[in-house]
């Protein structure tokens, strides 16, 4: 096999994969703590940490705006910034494809790098192994992350109030409309990037506001929709929402319209949706516009004490609808 893919010897732990650790990996990762022993030792601060893990197995695995590396990064870095942790550590696992492109690991290791380093993040541990022909698509790739969270910071999809205002951090849907564009299924050309993204300085931004934030998800697999239903579920509470205040790209509107998907079930990668007290939705907002991520965020809606597990949107003519709930299977391997 041709000295520029990837081969079962890589993944044998033997000399060609010293090679590819050192000339791929480390040469994107390395840092103070950055380690080849069994693990890596690490200096945590006496505090509350939040402590998560994801595995990325999206199809295609470069798409517009960015690849598997960035998404596995901004996908964990996410995860902790959501409950108010500051990323500091993470670990990356490697399955990789016999064949598969070292130029095209090259540029997902890069990614990982450019993303990690601008979150704030350390990679410190990692595997690699390389699976035949046909036992996995390509590559993936799986990350756990250490954060340490905030004194003033306490969410939880279990803290929505009812009167608290339901925000969204910018347009939905967009990350999925760009990995079904992506695929090219369907002969539609569509002008459409993904929203993946690093979010802890979106979420950092909002504690300079209030301390009063009852919960902050990010909307991943299954979009906003998946996460209000999921929300409203955890605190028992019933959520209205106004069709006319959800931001959607235009493209994407016009994408989803011809093939008769929702927007708010399309998976984001670098949108958060927040609950907070009314009082404190605008200021909220006004600085999120301020924000490289979050420049279209706006106030989608309000929790409520009836339709307890429901999500209700009233539409542009002013009729009320209720929202269904999220089944099946829209877009596999979204993330």
């Amino acid at each position: 096999m041709a000295e520029n893919t990837v081969t079962l010897a890589h993944g044998a732990g033997g000399k060609q994969t010293s090679e590819l650790i050192s000339k791929v990996f480390k040469a994107h990762f390395s840092n103070p703590e950055f380690t080849a022993d069994d693990a890596a030792v690490l200096n945590i601060p006496q505090d509350r940490i939040a402590f998560t893990t994801d595995g990325f197995i999206v199809s295609p695995f470069e798409f517009n705006g960015g690849n598997i590396g960035k998404l596995s990064i901004c996908g964990t870095v996410n995860d902790l910034s959501c409950m108010g942790a500051k990323p500091m550590y993470m670990t990356c696992a490697f399955v990789i494809e016999e064949g598969f492109p070292m130029d095209k690991l090259e540029e997902i290791a890069a990614a990982m790098e450019k993303t990690a380093k601008e979150a704030g993040v350390k990679i410190v541990a990692g595997d690699t192994k390389v699976a035949g022909k046909g036992q996995v698509d390509k590559v993936f790739i799986t990350t756990t992350g250490i954060g340490c969270i905030m004194d003033n910071a306490h969410t939880s999809g279990t803290y929505a109030k009812p009167g608290d205002a339901v925000i969204v951090t910018g347009d939905v849907g967009r990350h999925g409309c760009t990995i079904l564009l992506a695929r090219d299924e369907y002969g539609i050309d569509a002008d459409v990037d993904s929203d993946c993204a690093p979010l802890w300085g979106t979420v950092e931004s909002l504690y300079t506001v209030t301390d009063d934030i009852h919960v902050i998800r990010d909307a991943t697999r299954g979009g906003v929709g998946t996460v209000l239903y999921e929300i409203a579920e955890q605190s028992k509470v019933g959520i209205r929402l106004n069709a006319a205040d959800i931001p959607v790209d235009p493209a994407v509107k016009g994408v989803c319209g011809m093939l008769g998907l929702e927007p708010l079930y399309l998976a984001c990668e670098g949108r958060l949706v927040i609950f907070a007290p009314q009082d404190k939705a605008q200021a909220i907002v006004d600085k999120l516009h301020e924000g490289k991520y979050s420049k279209n965020a706006a106030i989608i809606g309000t929790v409520t004490e009836d339709n307890v597990g429901r999500v209700v949107m009233e539409t542009e003519i002013g009729a009320q609808t209720l929202l269904p709930q999220p089944g099946g299977e829209l877009l596999p391997r979204i993330c």
